[in-house]
This record gives C-alpha cells, sequence and structure tokens, in this order.
C-alpha cells in the first residue's frame, strides 16, 4: 500500500531523514518508534504530500506521489487520513462542524455530510459531543474529533502522528484502542508514539527510526531504546 524508497529531506544542513526505505502492507498497523528529532513526523508529512523530498520516492498504491499534480495531491488526502498530536481543530466549529468541514469544502451535498459525519462520530464515541466546541472537550474528546476528520473520507491509510502524546494515560490506551478497532474494520494504520506501554501491549509491527534512519523493522515487536 505505502512504500518509500530511499528518502532524504534536509533542513538547515542536517538530514531529518536519512535514507529511510518501508513498505506498509494492507490492513497492518504499524508503530513508527524513534525519540523527537528521529524523523517520523517529517516522514510522515512527505507521505501524505505535505513536504517534498530531497531525494527518494513514495509510492501509494504503486503510484509514485512526487509526480502527482495538485489536484490528484488533494485526492491522495482523501485516502490517506492525517491525526496531528496537537489535534488542529477549528476552535469555533463544534465536533460535528470540524468533521465536516472537510466534506463541505469538496462541495458533498449536505444530507450525504449529515449522514456521514454523525455514522464517524459515533464510531469515536461522540455522538453526543456533536454540538461541543473543542474548548468544552476533554484531550481525549479532541483527539476523538480530530481521529473522526481524518476518517469521514473513508481513506485507506490512517496516519498518526503521536496521537497520544498531550494524554494521560487512561486516554491515551482509549485512543490506542479506538486506532485498533479502526484497523479492525479495515484501515490501515501507520501510528508514531514512543509510550512504551502502548506499543508493548499491542504487539504489532515495530519500526524504529534513530537520527533519521530506520534502525529496525519487527514483526511482533517491543520496545527498544
Amino acid at each position: 500500500m505505502l512504500k518509500i524508497e530511499n528518502l532524504v529531506k534536509s533542513y538547515k544542513g542536517r538530514r531529518v531523514v536519512n535514507g529511510v526505505n518501508l513498505e506498509v502492507n494492507k490492513s497492518e498497523i504499524v508503530g513508527l518508534l524513534g525519540p523527537n528529532g528521529a524523523g517520523k513526523t517529517t516522514t510522515f508529512y512527505m507521505a501524505v504530500g505535505l513536504v517534498a523530498p530531497d531525494e527518494g520516492r513514495i509510492f501509494f498504491n504503486d503510484k509514485d506521489i512526487n509526480k502527482f499534480k495538485p489536484g490528484e495531491v488533494t485526492f491522495l488526502r482523501r485516502k490517506i487520513g492525517m491525526v496531528f498530536q496537537d489535534f488542529r481543530l477549528l476552535a469555533n466549529r463544534t465536533a460535528y462542524e470540524n468533521v465536516a468541514f472537510a466534506m463541505e469544502v469538496s462541495g458533498a451535498p449536505s444530507d450525504v455530510i449529515r449522514e456521514k459525519v454523525l455514522k464517524i462520530l459515533n464510531l469515536v464515541g461522540l455522538k453526543n459531543k456533536v454540538d461541543s466546541f473543542p474548548a468544552e472537550l476533554s484531550g481525549g474528546e479532541a483527539q476523538r474529533v480530530a481521529i473522526a476528520r481524518a476518517l469521514v473520507f473513508s481513506p485507506r491509510l490512517l496516519i498518526a502522528d503521536e496521537p497520544t502524546g498531550n494524554l494521560d494515560p487512561n486516554n491515551a490506551w482509549e485512543i490506542t484502542q479506538l486506532l485498533l478497532k479502526i484497523n479492525k474494520l479495515g484501515t490501515t494504520v501507520l501510528l508514531a508514539t514512543h509510550n512504551r506501554d502502548i506499543v508493548d501491549a499491542i504487539h504489532k509491527r515495530v519500526i524504529s527510526l534513530k537520527d533519521g534512519k530506520l534502525v529496525s523493522d519487527r514483526r511482533k515487536g517491543k520496545y527498544k531504546e
């Protein structure tokens, strides 16, 4: 599904991503590990076309995304959902409106939007929070809205960049359980985290980055420094 070949990205003369090769298969859930500065976020941003690599190629469903035209990149971002650590919700919009926003911009009919948004909010356990603003939500609830927003176009791949990084242990585990549920429903999940307990508990494939390089790929992984 997602294939990365010899990926390189530098900022101010420093290689943040240095020759990364990896492949994520359909229906997998994969943990991407590494300390701050390891290159996880930059790799994710390149995978969804938000940042262009200096070298290397990225394939999504066998298509080289570096060759995509602007309209094709927009389509790609609907097929790859992105969840950010800092939520990135619109403060002046309700949970419903935050999730509906992208569909509205795409020109979807209002009845289609309503049906899809309510279904997704129910999936993430927020059917009673549709009219709540971000300031009225807990950290865990806000992250669930962010996940719902990423799912609204039924992406084939969900990329979650440290989705539990700003949460307490209970909320972090609930978000992890939600990602596992989404994976079981058929969505491939690529999850960046440095949380030892989460990685050990899910016991799935683990890829580790250090100083921009891939240093290990374990099929049934546990956390390693």
